[in-house]
């Protein structure tokens, strides 16, 4: 986020960049903002903002654009547990009203089975695909699917792929 924009103008920031290449029918930047929690803060500025805020707003900057695709690089690693765990419901709500292919890279198991219909595990450098999972737990999904058998045997099944390919 850039800390001279409030968390409005950082929330169109791409928006604004890209114009000419946002679909006509984008979400609307203050509606994902409602959405996500921050109708309150759209004129805080960064500095005034949790980490988990923070994140908020990266995802509403993502969204607003309507693109069909979205890469997200381990976007809740800095996050504590039960934030990342709050952003984690938030990021699949968000999918359930705006759909979108999202490439979500994860070092967390439980994160990537409780995101994904389809985990592909990479070795070590150079990366290349060693397993490719499907996850078939229907959705929506919410907090307290964690719990459940078949997403511990998904777990237990991803580790196993991660250590074959740590190995190698």
């Amino acid at each position: 986020m850039l800390p001279w924009r409030t968390v409005a103008h950082n929330a169109d920031l791409l928006l604004a960049i890209n114009s000419r290449a946002t679909p006509a029918a984008h979400p609307d930047p203050r509606e994902l903002l409602a959405e996500v929690g921050l109708d309150e803060f759209v004129d805080a500025f960064p500095h005034e903002l949790s980490g988990g805020m923070q994140q908020r707003v990266a995802l509403v900057r993502a969204f607003a654009l309507g693109a069909p695709v979205v890469l997200m690089d381990e976007p809740f690693a800095a996050l504590d547990e039960i934030t990342r765990a709050e952003m984690r419901s938030l990021l699949a709500r968000l999918l359930d009203r705006h759909p979108a292919t999202v490439v979500f890279v994860t070092h967390s198991i439980g994160e990537a089975v409780f995101l994904s219909d389809r985990v592909l595990v990479c070795s070590r450098r150079p990366a290349h695909i060693v397993a490719d999972v499907p996850v078939p737990i229907p959705r929506p999904r919410r907090e307290g699917i964690e719990d459940s058998d078949e997403y511990a045997a998904l777990c237990v099944a991803l580790r196993h792929h991660l250590r074959e390919a740590m190995q190698r």
